[in-house]
């Protein structure tokens, strides 16, 4: 536990020391105009892909997409972006889609500590940015978002106050640091016992995505996420089995589409009659990004106060690794 609690507290000035890293890059111009962007990365590298892809949404020009499978899609070519995020350097399915990338001629970057990734730039003549390593993927999910932002900044895709953004987003989990422990300690008690259920807006659905990420491999907790309003399409009507087994964890954020805020609430009042709870954790912050950092620095401590509750081994990964020596028999 006390390797993890030192990881997330490390979480706001692991912010600012990726900032020093994008400042100390430059990135090569791509030869060809690019129409689309890929980002290849998997579990708490791949989570930095899908929160930027969600952040660009508004402001680039062209669609960002993120790969969390093997094939790349039939549209990459020179005309592509593609940015291997694998902090380990040896995630399989992310050196798959760069390899593919490099045959179809796409602009490759990529955002590793090392291994076979920071290899196979080097050896093809790639950009790459290298970030500390060492420590479990999801408690360096800072370092990607950061080289993410840099990267889309440099090339031209987003503004350059993105990156303003992510100082003050440190600034602002600095200033609730007390508060967020007090949230995350409540959050932790009020799902311990329950199957959690995560809702959040369709801005926020990567932030919903991280949450459950982090109970699943920090708390050892199974749970799950949607959006709002996609499950009132589906879901809801779930919700008839629904029970005191389930507790709801409902990201609310003033930057709600008014319609989605009128169902937030009447799919609040639905779901009351059936959950053992509800709980709405309200956005600190003036910007979608701020937002997002609070959130995920929420639940980090979150899930980090769950593990002590469940009497679990917040490190303990051996499934993952069982199932990674059984594919390298393959």
């Amino acid at each position: 536990m006390k390797i993890m609690e030192k990881l997330i507290t490390a979480f706001p000035q692991n912010m600012l020391d990726a900032l020093a890293i994008a400042e100390a890059h430059s990135f090569k111009q791509p030869k060809a105009d690019i129409h689309n962007i890929v980002i290849c990365g998997m579990g708490g590298s791949g989570i930095g892909g899908k929160i930027v892809s969600q952040w660009v949404q508004k402001e680039a020009k062209i669609p960002v997409l993120l790969l969390q499978d093997y094939d790349l899609p039939n549209f990459v070519n020179e005309h592509s972006l593609v940015i291997g995020s694998s902090y380990s350097g040896n995630t399989e399915e992310t050196l798959a889609g760069v390899k593919e990338a490099k045959e179809r001629g796409a602009h490759i970057i990529g955002i590793t500590s090392g291994g076979e990734m920071h290899s196979f730039c080097l050896e093809n003549n790639y950009d790459v940015v290298i970030v500390p390593g060492g420590n479990p993927p999801r408690s360096a999910t800072a370092f990607s978002i950061v080289q993410l932002i840099n990267i889309f900044v440099q090339l031209g895709i987003i503004g350059a106050s993105n990156l303003a953004e992510i100082r003050n987003s440190y600034d602002l989990l600095i200033n609730e640091s007390a508060s967020i422990h007090t949230l995350g300690k409540e959050v932790a008690n009020f799902l311990f016992g329950k199957v959690g259920v995560i809702y959040a807006s369709p801005q926020y659905e990567a932030v919903a995505i991280r949450a459950r990420q982090q109970f699943n491999e920090n708390s050892k907790y199974l749970s799950w996420h949607h959006t709002i309003p996609e499950m009132n399409h589906n879901e809801l009507v779930g919700w008839g089995g629904g029970d005191d087994r389930f507790k709801v964890l409902m990201l609310h954020t003033n930057d709600m589409n008014p319609r989605n805020q009128k169902r937030y609430d009447i799919t609040k009042e639905i779901i009351s009659k059936k959950a053992a709870g509800i709980m709405e954790i309200e956005a600190i912050g003036n910007t979608q990004i701020e937002k997002s950092f609070y959130f995920i620095h929420l639940v980090d401590w979150a899930s980090y106060y769950l593990c002590d509750l469940n009497k679990a081994d917040i490190m303990d990964i051996k499934v993952i690794d069982f199932l990674k020596d059984e594919l390298s028999k393959f």
